[in-house]
């Protein structure tokens, strides 16, 4: 494989401010801003009378309102999203989530593999919503006894109201960014789990999200209390069959409290035709570790901003980053791993693999704020290029404020080397064989770092599928 690398290290006694740049783009004119989404306060009020909004939600919803529309469009001359143009996208032929357009949501049958236990062969609770309505919920009744919650966002907000007020926004306030706010105002899905201090679940909780509609909204909120533990997995797909534009906005927050441990599965593989924009942010207590899985094969655009903030001692965050595009795939990650309390670790790994006219931008920075000693951190993107119109740009970075540290980052971009083709055809393998393992070697290190053979034979069939 033929690779540009790049890398960096700060170990020691040091200050220093560094950023690393693979593939920059030319300077280029003011560009303007894509046309707005266009929604009413009527469309608020509407969206929360069908789904019976308490009060308290309704009000969240024009307050986040008033934030969209004072909050301006991204464009190509913001510096996260100079990489990423949504101006082709036609915002004003945005159907609003037709759940409350048209008093009725479309039945397509979930697909059966999505439902598939993905960690060990039993699942402690699965919640699963197609087009934005609730079909299945279902919680073992020994986790029920513990007091965890497990079920829809919409309906947390009516049957815990406190434990949501007391989290809700915490992690990803409606001021981190437009799509955030759009996030809040019409969200008509999602996922809220709460599990108690000291409250340890053997068993994991399945999440899956159906997308039928042409737009959606979710909010995911997960509370590990002190002491607590748990498996969460995440999914959310479409129909891969769609042509019609369609747009899904979401936000993630997380939470980690003292010495507590969440392993989080996320999986997107939502249809060529989704327009894709998230916030998601996870907060680590003191003691506490995350360890973060995510995958993104789907999408005609996905533009997401992921962070890990180690907010107290000895807090741990590992995220392992999967990611295939193909067709005019364009997949835009954004990552930031924050240490804010001395004696923290963060380790991050996002590989990636591209054909066709895909294209894939990953931007990632380690920040060590003032104070924040002995913390250790290192971040790795690794891109393989399959065709010659693809293309991967990948920007490490690094911003140190503290003297005491060991923080260490990297990237490379490469193709496919036709000594190794040659080498595996020599012996028998045609040449799709051949590169089709070449790539399972590529993707092994990030397949080596899940811990459930369940999802890792799922991320096989995307290498397989994507290959094909």
């Amino acid at each position: 494989m033929t690779t540009q690398a790049a890398s960096a290290t700060s170990t020691g006694s040091t200050q220093q401010y560094e950023r690393t740049v693979i593939s920059t783009a030319r300077r280029r004119a003011p560009q303007p801003a894509p046309a707005e989404f266009m929604f009413s306060k009527a469309d608020v009020q509407a969206l929360a009378a069908a789904k019976h909004d308490a009060g308290w939600y309704t009000r969240r919803r024009l307050a986040a309102w008033k934030a969209y529309h004072s909050i301006p469009m991204p464009t190509l001359n913001d510096d996260a999203w100079r990489r990423t143009d949504i101006r082709p996208f036609k915002w004003g032929e945005v159907v609003l989530p037709h759940a409350f357009v048209n008093g009725k949501t479309a039945t397509l049958r979930v697909p059966a593999s999505l439902l598939k236990p993905l960690v060990g062969n039993e699942q402690g609770g699965q919640l699963v919503a197609a087009g934005g309505q609730v079909i299945e919920a279902s919680l073992h009744p020994a986790i029920k006894r513990q007091k965890v919650v497990f079920t829809d966002f919409l309906a947390a907000t009516k049957q815990h109201p406190e434990l949501v007020k007391k989290y809700l926004g915490k992690v990803v306030p409606i001021t981190d960014g437009k799509f955030a706010a759009l996030a809040e105002a019409l969200a008509d899905g999602g996922l809220f789990v709460y599990v108690p201090k000291g409250v340890a679940l053997a068993l994991p909780l399945h999440s899956v999200a159906w997308l039928t509609g042409p737009a959606h909204f979710s909010r995911v909120v997960i509370v590990i209390d002190d002491g607590a533990s748990a498996t969460v997995v995440h999914e959310m797909a479409s129909p891969p069959d769609r042509s019609a534009q369609a747009l899904h906005a979401g936000t993630v927050e997380v939470l980690v409290g003292k010495g507590a441990h969440l392993t989080f599965v996320e999986l997107q593989s939502l249809g060529q035709n989704v327009w894709n924009f998230t916030h998601e942010r996870t907060r680590v207590a003191r003691n506490a570790k995350v360890d973060w899985i995510f995958s993104a094969v789907g999408s005609r655009l996905t533009k997401n901003f992921s962070e890990i903030d180690l907010d107290g001692a000895n807090a741990v965050g590992k995220m392992s980053g999967f990611y295939f595009a193909d067709n005019e795939q364009h997949l835009d990650h954004d990552t930031q791993q924050n240490h804010n309390a001395p004696h923290t670790t963060s380790d991050l790994l996002f590989k990636g693999a591209l054909r066709d006219k895909s294209r894939s931008v990953w931007q990632g920075m380690i920040y060590v704020a003032p104070g924040a000693q002995k913390a250790d951190g290192y971040q790795a993107n690794r891109n393989l290029v399959l065709s010659r119109s693809a293309r991967a740009d990948s920007i490490p970075g690094l911003e140190i404020l503290a003297d005491d540290v060991r923080c260490t980052h990297g990237a490379t971009v490469g193709q496919l080397e036709e000594e190794h083709i040659f080498y595996l055809m020599a012996r028998g393998l045609t040449r799709p064989d051949a590169e089709r393992l070449v790539v399972d070697g590529f993707f092994d290190p990030i397949l080596q770092r899940i811990p459930f053979e369940g999802v890792r034979g799922r991320l096989k069939k995307a290498i397989e599928a994507k290959m094909s």
